[in-house]
């Protein structure tokens, strides 16, 4: 696919969207069906996607509806997605800055340290709001709010795989739509839940 000027070198990053975690974070279920939605994009648009676990051996895996097939994931100790074998693969593959989003949690503390990490690299960060979440739901307005302060862009799922694509006479566009109509009754529950800030 030729990129739209705004969008040359994207990426997909999941954060530690582990099963431990499943009865704990606030619409848990809403931040698993909007990265279920971002991966199948993702691979349609022939986007890259990094997942990460926190310390797996303790936490448990990657949520089994995300891991099907099987998603290239780091695990790590650190609260930052962007540990250095995360660091190397993405220089390996492109020296371009990249355009990021990210879903995961928690949105105040591995998805927050992620997104700085990234904007002191001079990368672009999309956080998505449909698709990050803490244990305390009220963690995510502050967050939130701290991360568009430091120059990240807080946007929805569907807004950034617009702004992805951005044109309608790419051939991947009509499968997309698809994707975005089939899940669209998942995504107005995300947005009406989780994009109240």
């Amino acid at each position: 696919m030729a990129r739209p000027h705004r969008f040359p070198n994207p990426a997909l990053f999941i954060c530690d969207i582990q099963e431990k975690f499943r009865p704990a974070i606030f619409e848990y279920a809403k931040v698993i069906s909007t990265a279920q939605k971002m991966i199948h994009a993702c691979n349609t648009l022939h986007i890259p996607i990094y997942a990460t676990t926190q310390s797996a051996s303790r936490l448990g895996p990657i949520c089994s509806e995300l891991n099907d097939p099987p998603l290239y994931t780091i695990d790590k100790t650190a609260f930052s997605m962007l540990v250095p074998e995360l660091r190397y693969t993405l220089a390996e593959r492109s020296q371009m800055p990249y355009q990021i989003a990210i879903v995961g949690i928690e949105t105040h503390i591995c998805v927050t340290q992620t997104a700085l990490d990234l904007l002191s690299e001079g990368h672009r960060v999309y956080v998505l709001t449909d698709g990050v979440s803490s244990c305390n739901g009220g963690e995510r307005g502050v967050a939130l709010s701290r991360l568009r302060a430091e120059g990240a862009i807080v946007t929805s799922s569907e807004s950034f795989l617009y702004e992805c694509m951005g044109d309608a006479s790419i051939p991947e566009f009509k499968a997309i739509a698809g994707l975005v109509k089939e899940t669209k009754e998942n995504t107005r529950d995300a947005v009406q839940t989780l994009c109240k800030m």
